[in-house]
């Protein structure tokens, strides 16, 4: 009878001890959230996420995980959204040397805008950059986490700086060789002066090295050739348009042989897209597994500065005078336009923007990318990436399609979905906490009340508080500019 009535006693105990076991210990506990599950386009709401280090250690029902586990630091979320971090996916750093500390003043910018992650798709500052990147990683710099392309691959003597220049196959490999001993997160090949059938190779033997690479596409090339040569993601959506069109071919072959120049090759292709053709192109971009990266506003911004000036935007406070001065060219270029001149970049717009569903529709991977940075004008870093998304619902994608684009196409391009792109135990501690459901207004992005990089978490008055130090920055570099 003793017998039997201790075993009940120790079977008691066994199943009361998991209760009463000490709660975990984590360093920070984010409690009554909605959490947003991107990829179903859906609401978790009354959420609590633990985060220990770098790393999400659980998500769960409030109630239950507040029992569970214990933290250093606890937000209280007030049922606000919480979503994965954002990554622009197509971001400039340059100017020369001269901007190199213009240039580091944007990176609390981006994290300023709920974005964690950024992939430089190359400028003029390229060591500088890969520097960034190092500094970043090890905690010895703030600002988001940074993808680079390193220099871009170019042909000899071209228009852009921070090259690795390539006159033949050889030079080529020379220049896939440096990206290498440089680890550069994918390659970047541009069409200043790099001949096309060495295009195709670059495209080709960085595939072979497992290299993921991007770039403009030469006129003299079809957008299928690049495809059919590897490339990973395309740039700029008037390069998806142009593969809709139907007598693509034809006319980078007159090119090519020299029977037209640009401007006919480009009113040309204006007049001959075909939505057949385009659907199946799209469709060949996704069986490929070909990401599209619009930078839809970048060339907004251009096309309509007729009617929409910036030159007196409220967020020129936030950029050093020297980028600013760089947005001069493309600026006078622009004002110099005829009045058909400008009537057709309006319309050329249109014909681009009306794009972006259709490669939705053919699943394509669309990547929120800006161009932000130096010589594209009036493109911010930051609040560039809003001004995208707004733009693609706008355009015609729905509000969760435009928020993934921001937020897992990135991660699914690098291959790092396992570690980004939701909010879920195992993934990075990269997250915004937002006023509003981004799911139902694609506007709510804006509406940032705290950003957690990495682990670290920054409520409104930090996020205030880096905006304002940039811009006494730029005030005092802006006063030392008029003294000279």
């Amino acid at each position: 009878m003793k017998t039997t009535l201790s075993l009940a006693i120790s079977a008691l105990f066994a199943v009361a001890l998991p209760a009463l076991a000490a709660p975990s210990s984590a360093d920070v506990l984010i409690r009554h959230a909605t959490v947003v599950d991107v990829e179903h386009a859906r609401l978790q709401p009354g959420q609590a996420v633990a985060i220990r280090g770098q790393d999400i250690v659980a998500v769960g029902d409030d109630a239950s995980l507040a029992r569970q586990w214990q933290a250093t630091q606890v937000v209280d979320a007030g049922n606000r959204y919480l979503i994965p971090g954002l990554w622009d996916m197509h971001v400039h750093f340059g100017g020369g040397p001269a901007l190199v500390e213009e240039n580091k003043a944007l990176l609390p910018l981006y994290v300023a805008h709920g974005i964690t992650t950024v992939r430089d798709a190359s400028g003029d500052l390229p060591e500088q950059v890969l520097s960034w990147r190092g500094q970043i990683a090890a905690g010895q710099l703030f600002g988001p986490q940074l993808f680079t392309s390193g220099a871009k691959i170019e042909g000899i003597a071209p228009v852009w700086k921070g090259t690795l220049e390539a006159g033949d196959e050889a030079g080529v490999d020379a220049a896939l060789d440096r990206e290498q001993r440089d680890q550069v997160d994918f390659v970047k090949i541009t069409d200043s002066t790099l001949k096309p059938e060495l295009f195709l190779y670059a495209l080709r033997q960085a595939r072979q090295r497992g290299l993921r690479t991007s770039g403009h596409i030469p006129m003299a090339l079809t957008v299928e050739q690049a495809v059919d040569a590897g490339i990973s993601s395309i740039e700029h959506l008037d390069y998806a348009f142009k593969a809709g069109v139907k007598d693509e071919a034809a006319i980078a072959a007159d090119f090519a042989a020299g029977r037209i120049d640009r401007a006919e090759a480009n009113r040309r292709l204006r007049g001959g897209f075909d939505r057949d053709t385009a659907m199946a192109a799209y469709r060949r971009f996704a069986e490929h597994g070909v990401a599209v990266t619009p930078t839809l506003d970048g060339g907004r911004i251009i096309d309509f500065l007729d009617v929409e000036p910036h030159a007196d935007d409220a967020y020129l406070a936030y950029i050093g005078p020297g980028l600013r001065k760089t947005y001069a060219w493309r600026v006078d270029r622009a004002a110099k336009a005829t009045p058909q001149q400008i009537q057709d970049r309006h319309a050329h717009y249109a014909q681009v923007a009306a794009v972006l569903p259709m490669l939705q529709q053919a699943g394509v991977q669309i990547m929120a990318g800006t161009d932000a940075g130096f010589l594209n004008s009036y493109n911010y870093p930051g609040i560039g990436l809003h001004n995208e998304l707004a733009l693609y619902v706008r355009e015609g994608l729905s509000a969760p399609q435009a928020l993934a684009a921001a937020t897992r196409a990135g991660p699914a391009w690098f291959g790092k979905l396992d570690r980004y792109g939701a909010v879920q135990a195992g993934k990075a501690a990269d997250l915004v906490l937002l006023e509003r459901n981004p799911l139902q207004d694609i506007g709510a992005t804006t509406a940032i009340n705290t950003v957690i990089l990495r682990g670290q978490v920054q409520d409104r008055a930090a996020l205030d508080a880096l905006l304002d130090a940039t811009r006494a920055q730029v005030k005092a570099w802006n006063a030392a500019d008029a003294a000279d």
